[in-house]
Formats: C-alpha cells, structure tokens, sequence
C-alpha cells in the first residue's frame, strides 16, 4: 500500500529558491505541497507553471507577518511540515529600503513561528513527533572572510554587514529561541549564493545574462575581486529536502557548491558561454561590454561554505559543477524570455540599486 503523502508548506514559494523547492517536492511524488506567498515584486507563479494544476499542489496567497491567517492555512491544510523560505533577499535592496527587510524577515519569521507553535501544539502526540519547521537562511550571516583564508562552518560566529544579512541573522536567532524556550522542533540551513533558471534579474547572474543579450553594459562592482561560493538551486532544492527529512532537530547544516569564483570570474564566464552560443554582431565578444563600477558599501570579500556536515550526515552533494551549472543557467535564459523580457520590462528595468547617496 502506498503511504500517505506528507503536507508541506513553503513560505515563499513563488519566489526564486522556494519555487525551485515546489517543483522538487512535486518531481518526487511524496508530497502535496501548499505554497504560501505574498507575491511581492519577486514572487511570480509563471515560475511555478509546470506544477500549477497538479492534484498535489495548492497555492494560498498571503503575508507571513499575519499570523492569525497562517495559523488557519496550517489547520485548513493539516500542514505536517514547514519549510520557511519567504523573505526579502537582495543586499542592496536592504541598502535602499531596510525596513522592509525587518519587517518580512525578523518580524514575518516570529508570527510565522507563533503560527506554527500553535498549530504544533494542537496537533496528535504522533503528528508532534514528525512536524518540523524548517528555516532556510544564509551564509551572509557569517560576515566576510579573508581572500585566502578560512571557511564558514556551522560553528561560525554570526558578524552580519548588511541590514540583509543582519536580519537573516535575526531570523535565525528567532527559529532557535523557540525551540529552545518553546520545544519547537525546527532544522536550520545557511547556504551559499544561489544561480540558476527562474532568478529574478536583479541578481548578478541573470543580469549579466540580460544585459549581454540586450547589449548593455555588464556591471562589475569594484574591481570584481569578491568572492562567492555558488551553488545550483536544483542542487540546493535537494539538500533543503534532505535537511528536513534527515536533519536533526535543532540542528543547523551548512550547503555550499564546493565552486568559489570572484566576481569578474563569474562574468567572464558568462560572456564565454555566449560567445560561443549567442555571437555578437561583427565577431566582438561579450566581454567588451564589462563595465566597473562604484562598490557596493560594506561588500564582504568573501564568502565560502564547509558543506562536509551536509555531505556526511544528510548524504547530499552536489550534481551540477560552476561550468555545467551556468551553462544549463544560460541556455535556460535564451530559451525562456517569455519568463523574464517581462519582468525586465514592467518590474525591474536593470538600473543599479544600493548606492548610499549623500543628501
């Protein structure tokens, strides 16, 4: 006899990793999945197109920070597992509207967590023993890293430099403040920059991709020295998966990519990948195009991941390379501007954010 189907509920799943995690819990046929989402500027159900209309898919728009109307949506859909994805998520976004990052991140995360409290503790002594909420943060919340030196493990102090990564960490502070005062049983994860198809195109990569096929310059911040770790998100969507089946409670798990680049490598890359499949006119290369920028203010250096916790305790890895990765990640947005010509067109034009201006 086939076992039931277990009910999870993501926070922010129109967004760019939580609707990587929806069409992963679909693909794997073990879950009905409810997708509860503002719908904010970076929430888009045509990212969830393939999965709209399963049997096992239903989706519920509301704010996190309502905590009567989660706590409904959990009863009505007897949510048996939560994993917590909604948040603001762009640096310098935070830079230029921080309250909103408080207020989505800090603030939704504690009536999420009152919500779910509630919901738990209503729930069969059974149902109790196998409810998890899992917090799906990130490694911004360690602070930077030296050039040539050091990785993030799960035992890094928290040193946050943006009010993004500040209120990330907060979250995170929440997520174990009710497990500890509370008995909440919660997972946590911090992972490392994310790339791949469906990415809003504020974010480097899909800019990058965007403005090169648009012909406009492609913006590098600084010298395009900083260095990120970067992971798949098909990749990520399944370590999420495994961190809250196969975590352990009140436990946290590092998910990294193993795929450090600088910034500038990550750019070149990019332009290479088109040069060979998407010519400029007159044989130029993409790489004309690069433009330096004004820094971002408080850019970390650096950020690296030890995911061996992940690796030896959960028995993920990664299956996508950095070079795989941003090849599928560029074929995908050649093959699908019907996704994203009209973000860049109604939402969000490419136009640089996060510059602190004097008055």
């Amino acid at each position: 006899m086939r076992q039931a189907l277990q009910t999870v509920m993501v926070t922010g799943g129109a967004g760019f990793i939580g609707s990587a995690v929806c069409r992963h819990l679909i693909g794997t046929g073990n879950y009905r999945v409810v997708n509860l989402d503002k719908l904010t500027y970076a929430g888009n159900l045509a990212s969830l197109r393939d999965i709209d209309g399963n049997s096992n898919y239903v989706f519920r728009q509301a704010d996190i920070c309502d905590t009567d109307c989660v706590r409904q949506i959990l009863a009505d859909e007897k949510v048996e597992l939560i994993m917590h994805l909604a948040a603001e998520s762009h640096v310098d976004r935070s830079i230029d509207g921080p309250m909103d990052f408080v207020t989505t991140n800090v603030v939704g995360t504690a009536s999420l967590l009152s919500a779910a409290l509630d919901h738990w503790r209503g729930l069969s002594e059974e149902s109790r023993r196998g409810f998890r909420l899992h917090h799906v943060s990130t490694d911004e919340v360690f602070g930077d890293l030296p050039f040539d030196s050091g990785v993030f493990t799960e035992e890094s102090p928290y040193k946050p430099s943006s009010p993004y990564s500040a209120s990330k960490a907060a979250s995170d502070h929440f997520v174990r403040a009710w497990h500890e005062t509370y008995g909440l049983p919660v997972v946590l994860s911090n992972c490392s920059n994310n790339y791949g198809p469906y990415h809003f195109p504020e974010k480097l990569i899909p800019l990058v991709i965007a403005n090169a096929l648009d012909e406009r310059p492609l913006p590098v911040y600084g010298k395009g020295a900083n260095v990120r770790d970067w992971l798949f998100v098909e990749d990520h969507a399944r370590a999420l998966e495994a961190v809250l089946t196969k975590g352990k409670v009140g436990e946290s798990y590092n998910i990294g990519g193993r795929a450090e680049r600088t910034n500038l490598e990550v750019v070149e890359t990019i332009c290479s990948l088109l040069d060979a499949c998407r010519p400029r006119a007159g044989g130029r290369s993409h790489l004309d195009l690069i433009a330096y920028v004004a820094d971002r203010p408080g850019h970390d250096r650096r950020y690296a991941i030890d995911p061996t916790k992940s690796e030896v305790e959960l028995g993920w890895a990664p299956r996508e390379t950095f070079e795989s990765g941003l090849e599928k990640t560029v074929d995908w947005y050649l093959a699908n501007g019907w996704w994203w010509r009209p973000i860049r067109a109604q939402q969000f034009d490419g136009s640089r954010l996060g510059l602190v201006r004097s008055k």
